[in-house]
């Protein structure tokens, strides 16, 4: 095997390997997008439970006590 062909083979895998990472990446990019949105709205959600629940700022809103 020269080496141009070796040179091939190596660019070959590391093409393959670019390949599904970027695959891998797309699909967490989707998954990340759709927990954020999931999460977004569970926090709406709180946030109206906790305004229904009293007449209080809601916990969200609130400063911590140190500050």
């Amino acid at each position: 095997m020269t080496e141009i062909e070796k040179l091939q083979e190596t660019v070959a895998h590391l093409l393959r390997t670019v390949d599904e990472l970027s695959a891998v990446v797309a699909r967490q990019d989707r998954e990340i997008q759709r927990l954020g949105a999931r999460v977004g709205l569970l926090m709406e959600r709180e946030a109206e439970r906790e305004a229904d629940a009293s007449n209080t700022i809601p916990l969200a809103d609130q400063r911590p006590p140190h500050w």
